[in-house]
C-alpha cells in the first residue's frame, strides 16, 4: 500500500508502513519513519554538509542488506547531491554522487527506504560541493569478548583525560551495538589518523592489559580496541541519533559523562528508539558543541 504525503512542502509517496523490520519487537516502517522524523531538530545539524552512506534493509534486520553510497538515478531532484571523487570504489567507478541529508523531506525520503542506519565522515563539503579538511575526531571503541561496553567506558575515561590534556574536549556517545565512540572537535593541527593511531599506541603502552591499537583479532580478546582508522577521510562512523540494525531499534546515542562514570552494566547504555526520544525532550542535545 502506497500512501501520499507533503512534508514541509515536498511530496513523498510513503510505502509498507505496516511492514516489520524488527521483528522481535514488531518495530514498523512506520515507526522507524515516525523516529527519524521527531529526531531530526537533533540529527540533522550532525548530518549537515556530511556526504551520506546508508545501510539499507529492505526485508528488516534478518533479511539482506547493503550499502549504498551512489544516490541512484530515480532520487528525487531536490535531494542535495554531491558528487566526490572515489578512490578504491569497489564498482570502479571515479567518482560518486553522494546524497547529502539536510532537511526533513530528505530525512523521510530515506526512511522509506529502510536506510535504517546514517554514516557519515568526519568531514563536510562546502555550498559548492567541495570537501573542506576534516572537522571532526573519532575515536570508535570496540570491546573484545568478554569485555563489553563497560570496559570501553574505563578506557573512554582514559581517552578524555588524554585529549583534555591536548586541549581537545571528548564528547561521548554509544555505538547502538557492542561499544561506543568519543568525537572532539578537531583543529588540523596534523594529520588526523596519525594523531589518533598515536594517542591510541600511547594508551596501550600505559594500559597494556585493557587497551590494544592494532586490529588483528588475536590480540582483542578481554580488551578494547581504539579503532583510529576511522579518521581516514574515506572511512565513516555511524551518525549521532542513528538507529542501528540489531536485534532491537537501539540507536547510537550522545552520552554525559556521568553516565559513562557509573556505568556497571553493558544494559545500562543501551537506549532504544523510544528512549532515545525521551532523552532529548529532557536533556536536548547532548552532541550539541559550543
Amino acid at each position: 500500500m502506497k500512501v501520499p504525503v507533503k512534508v514541509d512542502g515536498r511530496e513523498l509517496t510513503l510505502s509498507n508502513l505496516d511492514k516489520v523490520l524488527y521483528p522481535d519487537n514488531g518495530f514498523t516502517k512506520a515507526e522507524i519513519i515516525d523516529y527519524y522524523s521527531r529526531i531530526a531538530p537533533v540529527l540533522l545539524p550532525h548530518l549537515q554538509g556530511r556526504p551520506l552512506t546508508v545501510k539499507r534493509f529492505p526485508n528488516g534486520v534478518t533479511g539482506q542488506s547493503f550499502f549504498e553510497k551512489n544516490a541512484p538515478d530515480h532520487t528525487p531532484d531536490w535531494v542535495r547531491r554531491v558528487n566526490l571523487p572515489a578512490p578504491g570504489s569497489t564498482k570502479n567507478r571515479e567518482t560518486i554522487d553522494f546524497a547529502v541529508v539536510e532537511d526533513l523531506p530528505t530525512l523521510v525520503y530515506y526512511a522509506n527506504l529502510a536506510a535504517l542506519e546514517l554514516h557519515v565522515p568526519q568531514w563536510r563539503v562546502d555550498d559548492d560541493g567541495q570537501a573542506l579538511p576534516p572537522d571532526t575526531l573519532v575515536f570508535d571503541l570496540d570491546p573484545g569478548a568478554p569485555a563489553s561496553i563497560v570496559e570501553c567506558t574505563r578506557v573512554a575515561l582514559m581517552l578524555r583525560d588524554v585529549l583534555k590534556a591536548e586541549g581537545l574536549t571528548a564528547l561521548p556517545k554509544t555505538s547502538g551495538s557492542k561499544g561506543m565512540q568519543l568525537y572532539a572537535d578537531w583543529d588540523c593541527r596534523e594529520e588526523p589518523s596519525a594523531y589518533a593511531k598515536r594517542l591510541a599506541q600511547l594508551l596501550e603502552k600505559e594500559h597494556p592489559d585493557q587497551v590494544v591499537s592494532v586490529m588483528t583479532k588475536k590480540a582483542r580478546p578481554g580488551k578494547v580496541f581504539i579503532d583510529w582508522s576511522q579518521n581516514n577521510p574515506a572511512k565513516t562512523t555511524v551518525a549521532p541519533y542513528s538507529l542501528r540494525a540489531k536485534d532491537r531499534p537501539t540507536v547510537s546515542t550522545p552520552l554525559t559523562w556521568k553516565e559513562v562514570e557509573g556505568c556497571e552494566h553493558p544494559d545500562d547504555l543501551v537506549f532504544t528508539a523510544p528512549d532515545v526520544l525521551a532523552r532529548v525532550e529532557k536533556h536536548g542535545d547532548l552532541f550539541r558543541r559550543a
